[in-house]
């Protein structure tokens, strides 16, 4: 049994722009085909830099980059036919309507017109009603969707989303999650750039996180959580204390800035939580408290603390 041939396979990729500025430093990734990879990263961390030449649209310093086997440079035409790409930018202020502009890309590409395609894609996006507007009369929202129209007129087999729901409605970002699973259903490889980390949290099955321009880890999403996953125990106390008293100083405890709770942070994978001891410590050393609460460290936590100790 021969292994799939990876959706995109990058190998020591490298970027800095022409006043010295490296926007990516060797970076080696592989994604499968058909599975949801969101990268997360904080602003300028090489995202867009990364998509920008995976899809042609910037040369990478050094390093190769493959898309389902087709060397991005050499084979150019045909690693790009097989991407649709989202930026993040909205760059339609078209004067035409949104079925000609959405059929217009599709034959870009060099794809035979599929008007049942076409109107498929508009339909799923709930842009059918609004086919016969021209695109620069539409809302911000419809825009974007659109645009996403656009990315998917010639079937791409990879989808790229760069930052898809930045300043988008609720409601949209609902839709967008709901197409986004519908096009993994029909085998299409969706890489995803976020920093709505809930983004991330609901919808990806590895992450990749990139720190100034390097791939600090790739995990799947569950096995992450796991890893790095820590519970906060929050007792809130009956009486607000001043400061942590000794004979507690050696737990990994915290006050809070009021007084009114310490909280209480333990490994959720551990045998041992340690909570019955420090509420027999608390009660030795007189310290009531009215209620507890446990809290599991969500994405967020966990990104922020990888962020940090990379820094």
């Amino acid at each position: 049994m021969h292994a799939p041939i990876p959706a995109i396979e990058i190998r020591n990729l490298a970027k800095v722009y022409p006043d010295g500025f490296q926007a990516l430093k060797g970076v080696d990734l592989e994604i499968q085909p058909g599975e949801i990879f969101a990268l997360l990263g904080p602003n300028g961390a090489g995202k867009t830099t990364l998509i920008s030449i995976v899809c042609g649209i910037v040369n990478p310093s050094s390093g190769t980059v493959r898309v389902s086997g087709h060397d991005i440079i050499r084979d150019f035409r045909a690693a790009r036919s097989l991407i649709g790409l989202v930026p993040q930018e909205l760059t339609v202020e078209s004067f035409e309507s949104v079925l000609d502009t959405v059929t217009f890309s599709r034959g870009l590409f060099g794809q035979p017109p599929n008007p049942a395609h076409i109107e498929k894609v508009l339909r799923d996006l709930s842009l059918w009603e609004k086919r016969d507007n021209r695109v620069m009369e539409l809302s911000g929202g419809m825009k974007r969707r659109v645009m996403i129209a656009k990315a998917l007129s010639h079937e791409p087999k990879i989808l790229f989303l760069d930052e898809p729901t930045a300043g988008v409605d609720v409601e949209l970002r609902r839709d967008m999650w709901e197409m986004v699973r519908r096009l993994r259903q029909s085998g299409v490889t969706i890489i995803l750039t976020t920093h709505y980390i809930e983004e991330a949290e609901e919808m990806a099955d590895r992450i990749g996180v990139i720190n100034k321009g390097e791939i600090v880890l790739v995990e799947e999403k569950n096995r992450l959580m796991k890893q790095l996953g820590r519970k906060e125990l929050s007792v809130h106390l009956q009486t607000p204390l001043t400061a942590l008293p000794p004979a507690l100083s050696n737990r990994p405890l915290e006050l809070t800035d009021d007084g009114h709770t310490l909280v209480y942070s333990f490994d959720a994978q551990a045998e041992e939580s340690g909570i019955p001891e420090l509420l027999k410590a608390l009660g030795d050393a007189g310290i009531d408290f009215c209620d507890l609460r446990t809290r599991e460290s969500s994405l967020e936590d966990i990104f922020v603390d990888l962020v940090r100790a990379r820094a």
